[in-house]
């Protein structure tokens, strides 16, 4: 059975691999071979995260996809979740997550036909249920965030996410000597978005080399 382990985290100041002995715990007492790990710092709310889009173009028919919970692999709107449950079933991928104990019996070998179409199906009412709970966490969180914002505005108190001076001054340096936004973004480990900030700052009208 082919395993492959797949961490999120939101932001950079998180950990990706906090969870790492938690699935590595699972899978020895289930008797699994993590065979590659995919960890990523990316909002779950976004499909297009590079390490979940390696994952899919390396899996192959049968693979199990083990995560710590469902809300790792997704807090996606529902047009994406579609897009992301189609490519699982075009690659007839599985899920394990260690928050949805139905899943579990998805990482044991069994003979019986009935038996696994049976948690197949159980599994993926679970998974549509848990994908369903953490975006509605996701929008409520920002929801949330967003009044919060809106009241601390209409107290004077808003200042505004402080600016990472050092870190942008590095970015502009970068682009200014011709490095690509590719290039910038895996030394700086920021968004595209704030690299095209920069770029827009400093009148770097294109990536050097378009990704």
């Amino acid at each position: 059975m082919f395993v492959r382990a797949y961490l999120r985290a939101s932001t950079l100041e998180q950990d990706a691999n906090r969870a790492r002995n938690q699935i590595d715990a699972f899978a020895k007492e289930n008797g699994l071979t993590i065979a590659a790990y995919y960890v990523e710092n990316e909002s779950g709310a976004k499909l297009a995260r590079p390490e979940l889009l390696r994952l899919l173009g390396d899996a192959s028919a049968g693979d199990l996809i083990l995560l710590e919970a469902v809300d790792r692999l997704t807090r996606l709107n529902a047009t994406d979740w579609e897009k992301l449950k189609s490519e699982l079933a075009a690659r007839r991928l599985r899920i394990v997550a260690l928050d949805l104990p139905t899943s579990w019996m998805l990482a044991k070998p069994t003979t019986d036909e009935f038996t696994a179409r049976m948690f197949d199906a159980l599994n993926a009412m679970m998974i549509e249920l848990l994908a369903a709970g953490a975006r509605k966490d996701y929008d409520d969180r920002r929801r949330r965030s967003a009044q919060g914002r809106e009241r601390a505005k209409a107290l004077g108190l808003y200042k505004g996410r402080r600016e990472d001076k050092a870190r942008n001054d590095g970015i502009a340096a970068m682009l200014r000597s011709g490095s690509s936004w590719s290039q910038v973004q895996a030394a700086t480990k920021c968004s595209r978005a704030t690299v095209a900030k920069i770029a827009k700052r400093i009148a770097v009208s294109a990536d050097p080399v378009p990704q």
